[in-house]
């Protein structure tokens, strides 16, 4: 395993002079709002269109990150800084970046030390590490490997039986991306049968104890992370960033899921519609272009709410999760964890497509 991490280190390494994607302008923004503005200005500062926009812990990450980063420039900290891309900057966020995915290394090692075949799990362990798509995600300055790091810990956890530290983990996950919400619907209900529910057959009674004690642990996690919000009147602002449903439908980097082929159709029909001298919304047969930022709309189709995309993603999840309750196995946890997610892949509103990692991440 040592090796694997020495490989992938030198690897990453090289990479350092690789092309820079807007995330590096997204990151170096939020070191300089963490460091040089109140916690009261964090969710409200929009100098910059990269505004902050994850859950609390992760800002804190960045607050972090920033200490040191005074060190090596204190010019990336300034908010009003804007494109600054010095070459200590560019090492800066690179080096972060790799530093920080020793919690997926680490969230591996366990996972090679509990899950059954040591030689499969040895290969297992290697794709992820090395996943192309990971690495594509490390060049663009992202976290995702330190996230998927303490995913991994939460179901390593499930699968030693440790439900309530599983939980937790997953709710300190929540507080980092939010985008894990996309499995808190198979968490919810393996967390609630398995860790909830005691005694086998007739014996099987609701512990209201194990209840209290997980929603007291997570409410507590969720508390630590909003409570400054709250206390300063600000938890409208943050949610409206963690949740910006003015943006399209669709993300202006695609995800190829079944918003992209109903856009698509949308397309074919105007084509269509144009030569049989239909009437259409000539707003709307330009509003694909700019969906990253504002309403989508479809010229021959019905207009899609973030609403209908909630609805339609439910109830593809709770296919799944009907199964889960009746039969709470770490197996059927894992199945819902990969379809629940998918089903929010192919079907939630403004996905990304480097989302699909979400979903590869346990079904690998």
């Amino acid at each position: 395993m040592r090796d694997l991490l020495i490989v992938s280190t030198f690897i990453k390494l090289l990479l350092i002079p690789a092309y820079r994607s807007t995330d590096f302008e997204v990151h170096r923004n939020w070191l300089a709002i963490t460091h040089s503005l109140p916690i009261d200005k964090w969710y409200i500062e929009n100098t910059s269109e990269w505004t902050l926009d994850y859950p609390p812990f992760f800002a804190w990450f960045e607050k972090t990150l920033s200490m040191f980063a005074a060190l090596v420039d204190p010019e990336m900290l300034k908010v009003d800084n804007l494109g600054y891309a010095s070459t200590e900057t560019i090492i800066f966020q690179r080096l972060t970046v790799i530093v920080s995915e020793l919690v997926l290394y680490f969230a591996l090692v366990r996972y090679a030390k509990y899950f059954g075949n040591k030689y499969v799990n040895w290969v297992l362990v290697g794709s992820l590490f090395l996943h192309p798509g990971l690495l594509i995600i490390h060049i663009h300055f992202q976290y995702n490997g330190f996230l998927y790091g303490i995913l991994i810990l939460s179901i390593v956890e499930a699968k030693r039986n440790n439900l309530l530290a599983s939980g937790v983990l997953f709710a300190i996950l929540l507080n980092f991306k939010h985008i894990y919400l996309y499995m808190a619907p198979a968490y919810f209900v393996y967390l609630l049968k398995a860790y909830c529910f005691t005694g086998q057959g007739n014996e099987n009674r609701f512990s209201i104890q194990r209840l209290i004690t997980l929603g007291g642990s997570v409410i507590t996690i969720f508390g630590i992370s909003f409570g400054p919000f709250i206390y300063l009147g600000q938890l409208p602002a943050v949610f409206q960033r963690l949740f910006p449903f003015t943006r399209g439908l669709c993300h202006a980097y695609w995800a190829p899921n079944f918003w992209a082929l109903y856009a698509g159709a949308d397309r074919v029909l105007i084509i269509l519609a144009k030569k049989f001298e239909w009437n259409l919304n000539q707003e709307a047969i330009t509003s694909m272009t700019r969906g990253y930022v504002g309403d989508t709309q479809f010229a021959a189709l019905p207009t899609i709410e973030a609403l209908h995309t909630m609805i339609i993603t439910l109830v593809i999840q709770l296919v799944v999760l009907q199964k889960l309750w009746r039969k709470p196995t770490f197996d059927n946890f894992l199945s819902s964890l990969t379809l629940c997610t998918f089903a929010s892949y192919l079907f939630g509103w403004h996905v990304h497509e480097k989302a699909i990692m979400i979903v590869l991440i346990p079904y690998g």
